[in-house]
């Protein structure tokens, strides 16, 4: 049965070759019937390829990274509004200050935060019981998101400067003694393996993250992280000295004394030299 609603995949050969597959999306709701409902109308809209579903904003996090890290980042969020912990409104304000934020569709059974959700610049908010036709309409307007952010590459006259702050604000969810808490990326000093997980550093502590080394030394490069050693990645801002002692190479971050491999000091110098000579 057909919802009447137009396709925005089947609406001539122009917009069906704009959009080149199907959409990748996240649901998120800490109550499991909600969720299997809206799951289950999510897959059933031929436009909707992948849907990952998971019950609070933690989870959803981890996700969101894995998904990145993959190459595979989601093309929108369906997301509750109040969950235990960090409710959607929290989950959003931390999703806003990703270099590139998913668009975000609120799914709630209140009407009263729906200000404070469009004010978070949401693509859409859905009432629950959430109608097949409605959820059709959020799926139509985050088709057309994906066609404009393909459209809008490469930005007109955008600023240089924009990007770098985008980046470091970025936030992290990390495992603490059974408890996550979230960092920014432009306080991480240096990451160090830990088999499938990694151990970010920041002036205050550290915590793991699930993710291997050389995905995050791809996807942090632009923010000014750089490989030393099989076992470390430093944030090239936070090295306080270089020191060669015995014909071996390390550096000082915080106090922290870490070895450089060879394979890695010249390019390493290189960097450090670089970026010493810009302007200030």
């Amino acid at each position: 049965m057909t919802s009447g609603l137009p396709c925005p995949l089947c609406e001539g050969p122009e917009r069906r070759g704009a959009l080149d597959r199907t959409l990748r999306v996240l649901a998120v709701d800490d109550e499991a019937p909600a969720l299997e409902d809206l799951v289950y109308l999510l897959r059933s809209d031929p436009r909707v390829g992948h849907v990952e579903a998971v019950t609070d904003a933690t989870k959803a996090l981890r996700t969101l990274h894995r998904a990145m890290d993959a190459g595979q980042p989601v093309d929108a969020v369906f997301l509750d509004i109040r969950m235990p912990g960090l409710d959607g409104l929290d989950l959003a304000r931390v999703l806003s200050r990703f270099a590139q934020p998913p668009p975000i569709v609120f799914v709630t059974a209140h009407q009263e935060p729906a200000v404070e959700a469009f004010e978070l610049k949401a693509l859409d908010y859905l009432l629950k019981p959430v109608r097949a036709e409605r959820l059709a309409e959020s799926v139509h307007r985050i088709v057309h998101e994906v066609l404009d952010s393909k459209t809008a590459e490469p930005p007109a006259a955008a600023p240089p400067a924009e990007k770098a702050p985008d980046v470091g604000d970025e936030v992290i969810p990390v495992e603490l003694g059974g408890i996550t808490r979230f960092i920014r990326l432009a306080d991480i000093r240096y990451v160090e393996a830990h088999g499938d997980y990694a151990r970010l550093h920041t002036a205050t502590g550290s915590g793991l993250v699930r993710a291997a080394l050389n995905g995050l030394e791809e996807r942090w490069r632009s923010a000014g992280f750089v490989r030393i050693h099989r076992s470390h990645l430093v944030s090239l801002g936070h090295i306080d000295e270089l020191r060669l002692e015995d014909g071996h190479l390390s550096v000082n971050i915080g106090g922290a004394v870490l070895p450089v491999s060879r394979r890695h000091a010249r390019h390493l110098r290189q960097l450090l030299v670089r970026r010493n000579r810009q302007p200030s």
